[in-house]
């Protein structure tokens, strides 16, 4: 394509050709921009869902799993003492002596899901021991594999899982960052007191079912 032009008496003809070839080549790029970051966000991982506020489906799900004894779930230790400008409990190795009832409070909610059908573990750091004291009433010497959990938390959770009967895992951030790698989901930035589910239904096929803070049980809905 060619555009003449006449400028002093002086006649000019320019191909244009070149100006839409340089179109398309932008047009391409553009293009460009928006697929990769659109594919990258629709191959990413699903986020960890929150289990509260009114998520009733996963909530429900939660539920139905749990009275099948089906779950395992990570409970991570209430606020830690030396972390903390708080007064402690006893000791600058266990919890703050505000967080107990932060631990009743949660435990109340996991006897109102029932416990009867519940094993439960708890590593041997002070801070787990004192806080499943206070959560469940129970409280063990601890368990290693919930302390030590760098590569095998999954591995070690599905070993403890008794058919019919769900597990209960008092520990720490890092076996919940742990199991969520080893799940290949987002890793979730938990706060203490919070309680990371997990379906065991398909012991060969475990799957994620969600978080709940430790402050906002209240707002479970399964209705």
């Amino acid at each position: 394509m060619e555009l003449r032009l006449s400028l002093f008496g002086v006649k000019r003809s320019i191909d244009l050709s070149f100006l839409a070839r340089f179109r398309n080549t932008w047009v391409v790029l553009a293009a460009s921009v928006l697929v990769i970051p659109l594919t990258l966000w629709l191959l990413a991982p699903a986020a960890v869902p929150d289990l509260a506020h009114g998520n009733v489906s996963g909530a429900q799900a939660l539920a139905a799993g749990w009275a099948k004894g089906e779950v395992i779930v990570l409970v991570r230790h209430v606020e830690r003492c030396d972390h903390s400008k708080a007064a402690c409990l006893s000791g600058n190795d266990g919890i703050t002596d505000r967080s107990r009832s932060v631990a009743v409070a949660v435990g109340a909610r996991f006897e109102q899901l029932g416990l009867n059908n519940a094993d439960i573990y708890n590593s041997p750091s002070m801070r787990t021991v004192q806080t499943a004291g206070y959560m469940f009433n129970h409280a063990a010497s601890g368990d290693d594999w919930l302390i030590n959990c760098r590569g095998r938390m999954l591995q070690d959770a599905l070993a403890h899982k008794v058919p019919g009967r769900n597990l209960v895992l008092v520990t720490h951030s890092e076996c919940m960052a742990q199991i969520e790698k080893d799940l290949k989901v987002p890793t979730s930035d938990v706060g203490y007191g919070s309680s990371l589910f997990v379906s065991a239904a398909s012991p060969a096929a475990p799957k994620m079912l969600g978080f709940i803070e430790a402050s906002d049980w209240r707002t479970v809905n399964t209705r």
